[in-house]
């Protein structure tokens, strides 16, 4: 019987063996990053200091600075704008960030030029803002509402209140037909971006908020502060890996064969393969809680924090 035991035991622990990986590279930023993205060999970092800050990935260097103008705190105190947000398509670059009263600024940046779309007349607590295409952005507020704007006629094309439960994430389908979105329920709901009319709405195995999703090729990844990681399949099945720490942040690769999680107190990155639940890599490197994950192969992956540093890996 203890033989069984110790084999049971073994097969456990060979199933979730996973080879361990430091950072292939770092790179800097001039504040916390809270957001990034990646095209064409160019990283682009928003930061805690007031500044997006694009790195061409091959020479590791700053190739660009944009600046939001700084703001007045509550105290009348001249601070850099905290952004939370970007988002990129063609060549324009779409801006969360902070606003006087505590409200929030949407900036679009193009052809060297800041063009204000929203400011702090609008009393919008944005959190998030993703193109659907180059005329329309789909944001959603702190209050758990989402939104769609035209910046051709200048107006909302609707404005749907999700739930009662404050907003935490949202994340466009890679056709940007759908979006997937979730609040301190841990219920994650799938929209139509058109419309905002609700696809369907995915039985809630978080059981406490979930502060990421992540929506690739039908497939859904959350993050959740009840320690869990939950997957979606697009066949209509779900299972969770459940770990000892919160969960921040989570990431697919384009086809959504491997995930990615922030899940445990070192701030360490686990990749596993969403069909067969295998543990693979255990990225490590990172000095503070993650803000985000981003494959850019199926081999490749950045990771930021609330720190200047951002890792790469290749594995």
């Amino acid at each position: 019987m203890i033989k069984i035991i110790l084999f049971i035991l073994t097969l456990g622990f060979y199933a979730h063996s996973m080879e361990t990986l430091t950072p292939t590279f770092s790179l800097k930023a001039k504040g916390d990053v809270q957001d990034i993205l990646y095209t064409q060999g160019v990283l682009y970092a928003a930061n805690s200091n007031g500044s997006v800050e694009l790195f061409d990935v091959a020479s590791k260097h700053i190739i660009k600075t944009i600046e939001i103008p700084p703001i007045e705190d509550f105290m009348g105190d001249v601070i850099p704008a905290k952004i939370y947000s970007i988002d990129l398509i063609a060549n324009k670059l779409l801006i969360v960030s902070q606003g006087m009263k505590g409200y929030r600024n949407l900036w679009i940046y193009e052809n060297d030029t800041l063009h204000k779309v929203f400011d702090i007349e609008k009393k919008y607590f944005i959190q998030k803002a993703s193109f659907v295409d180059e005329n329309r952005i789909l944001f959603g507020l702190l209050s758990n509402q989402i939104g769609l704007y035209n910046l051709q006629t200048q107006s909302l094309e609707y404005m749907k209140q999700v739930s009662h439960s404050s907003f935490s994430h949202f994340k466009l389908s890679q056709d940007k037909q759908r979006f997937a979105s979730t609040d301190e329920s841990g219920i994650v709901r799938i929209f139509n971006a058109k419309d905002g009319s609700l696809f369907k709405e995915l039985d809630a195995l978080n059981l406490d908020r979930v502060y990421q999703v992540d929506y690739k090729n039908g497939v859904v990844l959350t993050a959740g502060q009840d320690r869990k990681a939950v997957v979606f399949s697009n066949n209509g099945s779900a299972y969770s890996l459940n770990f000892d720490f919160l969960l921040y942040s989570c990431a697919l690769n384009e086809k959504a064969t491997r995930g990615a999680v922030s899940y445990n107190e070192k701030n360490e990155v686990l990749v596993f393969d969403i069909n067969t639940q295998k543990y693979l890599y255990n990225l490590t490197g990172q000095k503070a809680t993650l803000t985000q994950i981003l494959f850019i192969s199926d081999n490749e992956l950045f990771a930021s924090s609330d720190s200047e540093i951002i890792n790469y890996w290749k594995f």
